[in-house]
């Protein structure tokens, strides 16, 4: 399937020619758009005195570059005729880039920068607690979506009707990044939201869709022939073939089920430990203060129930 002429020439695929200069215009304003709106907002709370963690720039940042580096870079080319390039941007902006985001606690930022009691700030609480939030974050839709999003685009011919143009390419990896982010909010737990599951349901949130993500990955890496017809044919000056690059996509999907799972996974560890640790040193403050009341009053219980 030829893209307007791109692909016809463009050299084998490396690291170096990935990175080159390229990509889509869009991605790359939006990008930068997304990038100093967040920055505005955490110079704002540390001219007003506020503390904003440095770690949740630090992971935002990388998020929002995450996605420059596989949108706005010659790997969107490559991912026009390359299953395996294709891919390997699907699976950065919807398993990786949307953790990085959401360490980032953006949400969090932009209640805290806004006006206290002002009506941006009213709306922005509104749309959090609205119904239409509530659904779009429950499990049952976002694990649905998120294995919709593999198995509803690449085995049925929606994926070759939106690669026939920019606009349905760029829709496309919007989805992709929207589907990460609305999967991994109510997962990672950072930012505010209308469900906030206890860790474990959390975890189990997070293992739902491995069976489904490594199935689809071994689903391409041992079909005969090509399953995409947008990748049925690559140029020959790419030194591959449809079958072969097919199989590398599929390893990639595969691997990607499981790598960034055990990032998640840590992190959901290391929240549920501070925040068991929060809970018995609030506990103590509150015996402190009290001079241990409740343990008295039960050690008092007890010892009427031996009397009797």
């Amino acid at each position: 399937m030829e893209h307007d002429g791109h692909g016809t020439d463009l050299p084998p695929l490396t690291v170096a020619r990935a990175l080159a200069p390229g990509g889509d215009t869009v991605f790359l304003v939006g990008c930068a758009v997304v990038l100093a709106l967040y920055l505005w907002g955490a110079v704002r709370l540390h001219r007003r005195g506020d503390r904003w963690a440095a770690g949740r720039t630090v992971s935002f940042v990388l998020g929002v570059l995450s996605i420059a580096a596989v949108t706005c870079t010659a790997l969107n080319d490559y991912g026009m005729v390359l299953f395996s390039a294709h891919m390997l941007q699907h699976m950065v902006i919807s398993m990786v880039s949307p953790i990085l985001l959401l360490l980032g606690a953006p949400v969090t930022l932009l209640l805290r920068a806004l006006p206290a009691g002002g009506t941006s700030r009213r709306a922005v609480v509104r749309l959090l607690h609205s119904r239409w939030t509530r659904v779009v974050t429950s499990p049952l839709f976002t694990i649905t979506l998120f294995i919709a999003s593999l198995y509803a685009l690449y085995f049925t011919p929606l994926f070759d009707f939106l690669m026939e143009s920019r606009i349905g390419h760029l829709g496309m990896m919007l989805h992709f990044v929207a589907v990460g982010l609305v999967f991994f909010w109510p997962i990672m737990g950072v930012d505010p939201g209308p469900h906030r599951p206890g860790h474990l349901m959390r975890m189990l949130e997070l293992f739902a869709t491995m069976p489904f993500h490594a199935f689809f990955g071994i689903a391409l890496m041992m079909a005969s022939g090509p399953m995409v017809d947008t990748f049925a044919d690559p140029p020959a000056s790419l030194g591959t073939d449809a079958v072969s690059d097919q199989s590398a996509a599929g390893g990639m999907a595969w691997a990607f089920s499981e790598i960034p799972t055990v990032i998640v996974l840590i992190a959901l560890v290391i929240q549920w430990y501070v925040s068991e640790q929060r809970t018995a040193k609030r506990l103590d403050r509150t015996a402190d203060r009290d001079g241990d009341r409740d343990l008295e009053a039960y050690n008092a219980y007890l010892a009427s129930l031996r009397t009797r």
